[in-house]
C-alpha cells in the first residue's frame, strides 16, 4: 500500500468512528476520541512523508533534465522532443524533415492548432533546422522581406469563449428596460413590483476567415523561414482580417455582424474638435447609465487618436505629455497614453471620425472553434509543375453581443460630412 493509500485508509478509519457515533445519536466515548486522534495524527505523518517523496521526485526529474541537456547539441540530442514555442514552429516540427522531403509526393499536410499549447518565449536551440539553401555561402538569393506594420488588435479587449460541436451560438440579448423599482415600505405595507424587460434571443453563426501563402520548394527547405512566415506574416494578417470583421462586418454573405452594425448600440455625438475628448467621457457615462456595466476600453482610428494626443493647452503644453517628458515636465514619456484611463486601442479598422467606447469584456464574447488551422499542399492547380507549396491559415469564429447598450459609437469632429441630396 503506497503512502496515499495509507493516508486514505487512516482518514476513512477516523471518519468511520465518527459516523458510527452519529448513527447511534451519541457522543464519542473517551476511547473513541483517542482512536480518532491517533488516526488523524497518522494522516499528518503521512502528509509529511508524501511531501518529502514529492521533493525527491523533483530532484530526480531535475537531474534527468540536466543530464539530457548536457548530452544535447547541434549534432544530436532530443531537439525534436522540445516543446514548440509558436504555432509556426509546431507545424514545421510536426511535418519534420522526413515528411518535408516527401512533400513532393504527398497530397497535403494538415495540423490543427488545438494540438499545440504555447510554451512561452522561443529558446535559441528549439527550432528544428536543416541546411538552408539561402545560406550566403551557397547562394546570393535575398530573402529579406519587409514585414507588415504591427499594431494592437481589437480582440485583445473583447470577451472570449469556446464553442463545442455546434456551428452557431444562440444567446440572450439583454433588454435594458426596467419598469418599477425598489422603495421603502411601512410595516405590513404593500411591496412595490418591478420587472425587467424580456430578453430576446439571437443566433450568430460561425464564420471562416482564411488566407493562403505560397512558397517555392527552395523556400520551405529553410524551415526557419517557413516558421517566421507563418508566425509573423500569416498569423498577423489573420488577426487584422479578424479585427476588421469584428468591427465592421455587415452580417451579409459570409461576413460577421460587427460591433458597429449591431442594433441597440448607443450613439454619442461630439459638438466639435474641442468637445471630442468630452464626448468620449460622455459615452463611457452613457454605457454605465444604460447597461449598469463599466466601460473598459476605447477603439479609435489612429488619426483621431493623434488629434487628441497632440492637443495643447493655452501655454502650448501637450495634455498627454511632450516628446521629451510627461505632462508639464512631470514623469516619463508615454507613447500612447490611455484616454480617460480606459485601455485605448488605436486601430485602422475603426473609421476616421468614429470611436467605440464600451464594456467590451463583459458585454461581448468572441467564440472560436477548433483554433487556428495550418495546412500545406503542393497539389493545387499547377503547383506541382512549378515546385510550389501553398500554406493555408484559417479560423472559425462567431461574435456574440449580449448587451448592445454597453457599447457606444462616438461621432467625432473628424467624421466625414454626409453629402446633401439634390
Amino acid at each position: 500500500m503506497n503512502l496515499k493509500a495509507q493516508r486514505a485508509a487512516a482518514l476513512a478509519a477516523a471518519q468511520g468512528i465518527v459516523d458510527a457515533a452519529k448513527a447511534a445519536a451519541r457522543a464519542l466515548t473517551a476511547d473513541e476520541q483517542e482512536q480518532v486522534k491517533h488516526h488523524l495524527a497518522e494522516v499528518d505523518r503521512l502528509d509529511l512523508a508524501i511531501q518529502e517523496a514529492a521533493k525527491g521526485d523533483e530532484l530526480v526529474q531535475k537531474l534527468a533534465g540536466l543530464a539530457g541537456a548536457q548530452g544535447a547539441g547541434p549534432q544530436g540530442g532530443d531537439e525534436d522532443e522540445a516543446p514548440a514555442k509558436s504555432l509556426g514552429e509546431h507545424f514545421v516540427k510536426s511535418v519534420g524533415i522526413d515528411r518535408l522531403a516527401r512533400l513532393k509526393t504527398e497530397s497535403n499536410l494538415t495540423l490543427g492548432a488545438e494540438e499545440w499549447t504555447p510554451q512561452g518565449a522561443k529558446a535559441a536551440t528549439d527550432t528544428h533546422t536543416t541546411p538552408s539553401v539561402f545560406s550566403p555561402l551557397l547562394t546570393t538569393v535575398d530573402r529579406t522581406i519587409v514585414g507588415p506594420p504591427r499594431r494592437p488588435v481589437v480582440s485583445d479587449v473583447l470577451g472570449t469563449g469556446n464553442i463545442g460541436s455546434a456551428t452557431a451560438v444562440t444567446y440572450f440579448v439583454e433588454n435594458p428596460t426596467v419598469e418599477g423599482d425598489f422603495s421603502t415600505v411601512a410595516e405590513s405595507g404593500q411591496k412595490p413590483q418591478f420587472h425587467i424587460g424580456a430578453p430576446t434571443t439571437r443566433t450568430d453563426a460561425l464564420r471562416k476567415i482564411a488566407g493562403i501563402l505560397s512558397f517555392t520548394d527552395e523556400m520551405i527547405e529553410d524551415l526557419e523561414f517557413w516558421v517566421s512566415e507563418i508566425n509573423q506574416r500569416g498569423m498577423y494578417m489573420l488577426a487584422l482580417a479578424e479585427e476588421n470583421q469584428l468591427l465592421n462586418g455587415d452580417g451579409t454573405g459570409n461576413n460577421l455582424l460587427g460591433l458597429r452594425n449591431r442594433s441597440g448600440v448607443q450613439v454619442v455625438t461630439s459638438a466639435g474638435a474641442s468637445d471630442d475628448a468630452d464626448a468620449l467621457f460622455r459615452a463611457a457615462t452613457a454605457v454605465q447609465t444604460a447597461s449598469g456595466l463599466t466601460a473598459d476600453a476605447i477603439l479609435i482610428n489612429p488619426a483621431d487618436y493623434q488629434a487628441l494626443r497632440l492637443a495643447k493647452d493655452g501655454n502650448d503644453q501637450y495634455y498627454g505629455g511632450g516628446y521629451f517628458q510627461g505632462q508639464y515636465g512631470q514623469g516619463g514619456i508615454e507613447w500612447q497614453p490611455p484616454l480617460w484611463g480606459l485601455r485605448t486601442i488605436p486601430t485602422a479598422a475603426a473609421p476616421v471620425g468614429e470611436a467605440l467606447v464600451g464594456a467590451f469584456s463583459q458585454a461581448t464574447t468572441v467564440y472560436r472553434k477548433g483554433g487556428v488551422r495550418v495546412e500545406s499542399t503542393n497539389s493545387h492547380s499547377t503547383d506541382f509543375d512549378y515546385n510550389r507549396v501553398r500554406t493555408r491559415i484559417e479560423e472559425r469564429i462567431a461574435l456574440a453581443v449580449r448587451v448592445p447598450a454597453a457599447i457606444a459609437k462616438v461621432t467625432l469632429s473628424s467624421a466625414p460630412e454626409e453629402e446633401e441630396e439634390g
